[in-house]
């Protein structure tokens, strides 16, 4: 299982970065698109859906809500004068607003579960809210001040990847060493508070460092650490809720498209929630 996990990652990595980093925008929109309808077809299943003509049915129907966010914002028209365009600014305070319910629900699970696990809508609105955010938040941060440096919004993405690797790390390594509380053990048994609390160390760490090399202004360092807290804490609960809803499924893994790591949204789980409240801490910087 190493091995594979060694090699795939090896194939992924500068996979990922050429998408990140060489794509146009609209292309680059495209392949985001297709990540994130590929990891609508694994939330199938967490519904409950097993015939593939249903399951098929729900990626179309994320699909055509990505098509129609893609006709009212085109990836080049996300900022204006440097500013995030205001009725954006909406589907991302819905998206903070759907993390904080699932962090509710994951601190009830499995008393909540009942509540949420009844029904199609209530686990397909639940893939909704954690899917399509997460496409416009890549779209928005690739297209940063594009017009001055088409680097700068991969930069930005490349940031938001370095917290949730860095906070996986750190939490698998804390938690390895040291961890002796569990975080959520009806959710998943493994994961503990020193684990989380390491994880968001090394994902502060990560982004000091990158202040450090990149010239930032000392000034506004606590600033971005405590975004940093900030982003690193909900991309655990990002983890967890995938977690949560495995369990309920009785799933091992989301998919098995990757080997040795499972399905998409084994990959993106932590991503889903911290890169849309990577994009509300950026876009409120620049209006300081």
């Amino acid at each position: 299982m190493l091995k594979q996990r060694i090699l795939t990652s090896l194939v992924l990595a500068p996979l990922a970065l050429a998408l990140v980093f060489y794509t146009p925008l609209t292309l680059f929109s495209y392949f985001a698109g297709a990540i994130v309808l590929l990891g609508a077809w694994e939330w199938s299943a967490f519904m409950g859906l097993c015939d593939k003509l249903k399951r098929a049915a729900f990626v179309v129907f994320i699909g055509a809500l990505l098509a129609l966010l893609n006709l009212h914002w085109p990836i080049e028209s996300l900022w204006e004068n440097g500013k995030l365009v205001g009725d954006a600014n909406y589907v991302f305070t819905l998206s903070f607003a759907w993390w904080i319910v699932a962090s509710y629900l994951i601190w009830r699970y499995p008393e909540m579960a009942k509540a949420w696990n009844e029904g199609l809508v209530m686990r397909g609105i639940a893939g909704l809210l954690t899917l399509v955010p997460l496409w416009l938040a890549l779209n928005t941060l690739r297209s940063a001040q594009y017009a001055e440096s088409t680097h700068f919004g991969s930069v930005l993405i490349l940031v938001v990847l370095g917290i949730v690797w860095s906070a996986d790390v750190g939490a698998y390594f804390t938690g390895k060493s040291f961890g002796k509380h569990k975080l959520m053990p009806k959710v998943s048994p493994n994961k503990t508070i020193e684990g989380l609390a390491g994880g968001v160390v090394a994902s502060i760490i990560f982004v000091l460092a990158f202040c450090h090399f990149t010239d930032v202004d000392l000034v506004v360092w606590p600033v971005y650490a405590i975004m940093t807290a900030f982003i690193a804490l909900f991309s655990a609960v990002g983890d967890l809720l995938e977690s949560m809803f495995k369990r309920e499924a009785g799933l091992k893994d989301s998919g098995r498209c990757l080997p040795g790591h499972g399905g998409i949204l084994d990959r993106i789980d932590s991503l889903t929630a911290a890169a849309p409240m990577f994009v509300m801490c950026y876009a409120w910087t620049l209006s300081l």
